[in-house]
């Protein structure tokens, strides 16, 4: 005969629930054991996919943002060169001719020291002059048309013979500098501008170096020089030396700023390298192997 007793699954027998009454409390460290391995479980999948979606709709606004400040300084610029083309033309060559008619009108027997104080002045427009003219072209947009290398060619030559420093330009010689768009090479130009400026302006440098590097995933701007070094509040007002602008640009490209001061490498000068993303400038590129060649100015 069968004697076994059947026990629905739903149910709980007396003996269960006199089992469940006699364990023990869980003490204190015990429940907090259970809640730090709570604690230690993996996120979801879900988490951690909403996690880059915002880390990269964060980095497209840094973009966007940068992109804007680099259009709002081009435009600042194409103002500036018109006022200083137009205005501060103007105005020098009214003077010019203001200081040669005193000069037709001074009678013979002038003291000899108004003929000096007119050369003086005279020298002085001129200076002024050139200035405006070197201002004028360097806020111009560059021509663009045969390339970013023939561009920062040309440049860094003008560069050396205005500054007087001496000046090397090595180049990668990569198929992908030539499909670089108008925005992408405008934006690499104005990086190497700003930094061979910056020589020419505070870093009492008798030379200054120029590097386009490539590797498959960047485009890097690197300018060396062998002056005083970048000076120590050089970080605090970065407007002061372009780095904001320089910033901007390499960040709407998905890039960085470096600044590497002197070191037992190089124990003067200081290096600038401005990286760029191919993804960003070109998109979904080929990449070929990429050779170096030098030009010497």
């Amino acid at each position: 005969m069968d004697t076994s007793i059947v026990v629905p699954l739903h149910a709980h027998s007396a003996a269960a629930l006199a089992s469940d009454a006699q364990q023990p409390e869980p003490r204190p460290s015990d429940r907090l054991a259970s809640r730090s391995r709570t604690a230690r479980k993996p996120a979801a999948p879900a988490t951690h996919a909403a996690s880059r979606d915002e880390v990269a709709r964060l980095q497209a606004r840094v973009r966007e943002l940068a992109a804007e400040l680099t259009r709002t300084q081009e435009a600042t610029r194409r103002q500036v060169a018109h006022e200083l083309h137009d205005s501060v033309g103007a105005e020098l060559t009214a003077a010019r001719f203001a200081l040669a008619g005193i000069e037709t009108w001074l009678p013979a027997d002038a003291p000899a020291q108004c003929a000096t104080a007119l050369a003086t002045a005279q020298r002085s427009l001129d200076a002024v002059t050139e200035a405006a003219q070197h201002a004028v072209a360097d806020l111009h947009a560059p021509t663009l048309d045969k390339g970013i290398v023939n561009a920062l060619s040309h440049w860094t030559h003008s560069f050396a013979a205005r500054t007087g420093l001496r000046m090397s330009f090595v180049c990668a010689a990569d198929a992908r500098l030539t499909r670089l768009s108008a925005d992408a090479s405008l934006a690499v130009f104005r990086v190497a501008q700003e930094a061979l400026n910056n020589v020419a302006k505070h870093a009492r440098a008798a030379g200054a170096d120029m590097r386009i590097e490539t590797t498959p995933t960047h485009l890097s701007i690197v300018v060396s020089d062998d002056g005083i070094g970048i000076p120590p509040h050089a970080g605090q007002d970065e407007r002061q030396f372009g780095l904001a602008g320089m910033r901007a640009r390499c960040n709407a490209f998905d890039g960085e700023l470096r600044i590497a001061a002197a070191s037992a490498r190089q124990p003067r000068g200081t290096t600038v390298q401005a990286r760029f993303a191919w993804k960003a400038l070109l998109g979904n590129a080929s990449r070929p192997r990429a050779r170096r060649t030098a030009i010497r100015l």
